[in-house]
């Protein structure tokens, strides 16, 4: 009986999950309603959007490009009350980073991230290759512009390889530097209890070690000025400068080169992996000189893991330059967007355009563009 029960509960398993399979295959898109910020399930069985929730949404996008962390972003929806997706009053970062990362609030969708592995105990593992993924693009209605969402994907992607500690106090943080030592300026308020309070941005180790830094310190409405004056000497001959920056970005979105040689050192693992499979197997087999199998078995797993070292080497180089691409196409369309002379503020203009600010002792600021153009204004 107990048998009968286990072939039964496996061939339910597999009717299911042929069921599944088959809808990710025709591109239908299904999301956990229940705990899924921004959508319900419309009448047609297709995502509709909750317009209350996707306040929440796009509130977290808007509140990830003027600067915050994701910790930042849980402190402020705290302090307002705002739910969670499964109707908690405490966010976290996991939250905030799904909704961040997740490809649906752009109208698309990756089928079968997951999978089953378990009938019998509903294990499911992360898709790596296992089993098929389809990606349908624009499967149902946005709550984030394409262009905002992949904005947001190049500034997760410029935090995590900055090298050291980002703070998300403001859309400054990170992105003025200091000339003199390489470090970040930070804010300070002077005269906070009293009439003459003021915030000013200067280098956090100004006054550290026996050599002070002497960069000038900033505020925020300087800062945004020399922002618009670079912008504005940017944009004088905007046509060749985007036909350039379009040359560019074939060049470094080519990786046929890296993808050639990705493909090689595959095929090597897998046979160097049944190499080392042989040797053990005779080993176990046949008599013969453990002194000899160890010097062979030695010289095998020295091969893989040299192989498994230049692959990761390879896949690295590979999403560096493809993460420089999505930063330089995005660069491109944006400037193609906007005005030959700015006279206002435009905080997405910042987070899009500008890789950072340096900030010299000799009263001048260097602008560095994503596209590493670099435009020098006096202070």
């Amino acid at each position: 009986m107990s048998s009968l029960a286990q072939e039964e509960s496996r061939s339910i398993s597999e009717n299911v999950t042929w069921g599944q399979r088959k809808r990710f295959a025709d591109g239908k898109v299904s999301m956990p309603y229940k705990r899924f910020l921004g959508y319900d399930k419309g009448e047609d069985g297709t995502p509709v959007i909750n317009e209350e929730e996707a306040k929440t949404v796009k509130l977290i996008y808007q509140l990830f490009l003027e600067g915050k962390t994701p910790a930042g972003i849980c402190s402020y929806l705290d302090k307002l009350g705002t739910p969670t997706p499964s109707g908690r009053q405490k966010w976290s970062q996991t939250t905030v980073n799904s909704i961040l990362s997740n490809e649906k609030y752009k109208g698309d969708a990756l089928l079968q991230k997951k999978f089953t592995v378990d009938f019998l105990m509903k294990k499911t593992k992360v898709n790596e290759g296992e089993v098929p993924q389809y990606y349908v693009e624009q499967s149902h209605e946005a709550i984030i512009s394409p262009i905002d969402w992949d904005l947001v994907q190049a500034e997760i992607t410029r935090r995590k390889t900055l090298g050291r500690a980002y703070s998300g106090n403001s859309i400054f943080s990170s992105k003025l530097i200091c000339a003199d030592c390489g470090g970040f300026f930070g804010q300070k308020v002077w005269h906070s209890t009293d009439a003459y309070r003021k915030a000013i941005w200067r280098c956090n180790s100004k006054f550290n070690g026996s050599k002070k830094c002497e960069t000038p310190h900033l505020d925020a409405e300087m800062i945004k000025q020399k922002f618009l004056l670079a912008y504005n000497e940017l944009m004088v001959n905007r046509t060749g400068f985007i036909d350039d920056c379009i040359q560019m970005h074939q060049v470094i979105s080519n990786c046929m080169e890296l993808d050639s040689e990705i493909d090689k050192l595959n095929e090597e693992i897998k046979i160097v992996a049944e190499m080392v499979k042989a040797c053990v197997n005779e080993n176990a087999t046949s008599a013969q000189s453990q002194e000899e199998y160890t010097k062979k078995y030695t010289s095998l797993v020295n091969r893989y893991e040299k192989i498994s070292t230049r692959l990761d080497e390879v896949l690295f180089e590979k999403r560096q330059k493809q993460d420089r691409s999505r930063e330089l196409r995005l660069f491109i369309e944006a400037i193609k967007k906007q005005p030959l002379v700015l006279n206002e503020w435009n905080e997405k203009l910042w987070v899009g355009l500008l890789e950072k600010a340096t900030v010299h002792h000799d009263d001048k600021m260097i602008f560095q563009f994503k596209n590493g153009a670099e435009i020098e204004v006096g202070l």
